[in-house]
């Protein structure tokens, strides 16, 4: 098969429908498998319109717990390679939920390497997490910090990380390139796409977004007594749409055959809660409220990327900048008050 069709898992989500827009921008088809726990078609939907190549865009209801149904999809096309987001993703509820996510999360994983297996598709992007860092010390975070994560989400992650790690010592035809996000945020510039998470958030950008909307009266500020320059927690914040840009500088990669590869997605540079919610405050042209809270266990001061080996590596590198991830999540959310959902 001449075309090159790229399998993209969870690709209605957040990160998943931006990465979908740069790789049609790309020229590449895509077919999305989703089971739409947390997302919506409608993100997809208007990938299609904002590229005007809808055509290039074929989505599958199929959850990849489901072995037959996703089998079903592997008979009806074959694929270059396969870019995996599916999974459950909120930290909080995995520790109170560890069986489920580890169920969901890795047994979905190995239903998907098995039927890549089987159907000889060994090109791989993992969407993975600087969660498997865990309580990481020295600052920036390079690719080889020690790993092990601090909850069942994380762990996930770092599991899956390990399947694949296995995978390529058992079989070197395998090309798996595991990117290891900070903390994304943003918004396509259009508007027209965004997060949209279901219930509780799981990050900082979508409370700040829903202050700026009038959802929430004010932030919450978890622990303002760090040793940071204003007190509050400094997290590397990097717009979706560079990190989109990441995965679709990964697949170019692949025909170079890179092996297994782990590689930070972030800026290199460090940002506090206050920053951002200034930021959002200045996108908004209006000051937002925030109230100060007790620090939550487990979370760490001060975590930034090293992201001179995706540079090297990827040639890729972040471009945009706070001003631009507080405007384009402010333009999103002003536009879609209530994300891809009907108003309340």
């Amino acid at each position: 098969m001449s075309e090159k069709i790229i399998l993209v898992t969870g690709g209605a989500g957040y990160i998943g429908s931006h990465t979908v827009l740069e790789l049609v921008q790309s020229g590449h088809k895509v077919v999305v498998v989703d089971n739409l726990d947390n997302s919506s078609e409608e993100s997809l939907i208007r990938v299609g319109n904002i590229t005007g190549k809808p055509e290039l865009i074929v989505f599958r209801k199929v959850d990849l717990l489901d072995f037959a149904d996703l089998e079903a999809v592997f008979t009806e096309f074959s694929f270059f390679a396969c870019i995996h987001f599916a999974g459950l993703k909120a930290v909080g509820e995995s520790v109170q939920q560890p069986i489920r996510y580890y169920h969901n999360n890795l047994t979905g994983t190995l239903n998907l390497l098995n039927l890549l297996t089987k159907h000889d598709c060994k090109n791989f992007v993992f969407s993975s997490s600087a969660t498997v860092y865990g309580m990481v010390k020295e600052m920036p975070v390079t690719e080889d910090a020690q790993i092990g994560a601090t909850n069942p989400y994380g762990r996930t992650k770092l599991f899956i990380e390990e399947f694949l790690r296995d995978l390529h010592k058992a079989d070197s035809e395998w090309n798996i390139l595991i990117l290891r996000y900070f903390n994304p945020c943003g918004a396509h510039a259009s508007g027209q796409i965004g997060e949209d998470p279901t219930g509780i958030p799981n990050n900082l950008m979508p409370y700040v977004a829903q202050v700026a909307v009038g959802r929430r009266e004010h932030l919450t500020v978890f622990g303002m007594d760090y040793p940071t320059p204003d007190g509050t927690g400094v997290r590397d914040y990097i717009h979706v749409v560079d990190l989109a840009k990441g995965h679709v500088a990964a697949l170019d990669k692949i025909p170079q055959k890179p092996g297994c590869v782990s590689v930070n997605l972030g800026t290199g540079k460090g940002f506090s809660v206050l920053d951002m919610l200034k930021g959002m405050s200045k996108a908004c042209g209006r000051e937002l409220q925030h109230k100060e809270a007790p620090r939550r266990e487990g979370d760490v001061s001060i975590l930034y990327a090293d992201p001179k080996f995706a540079r090297e590596f990827l040639g890729w590198e972040a471009k945009l900048g706070v001003e631009e991830m507080c405007a384009d999540t402010w333009r999103w959310q002003s536009g879609n008050p209530n994300g891809y959902g009907k108003a309340d």
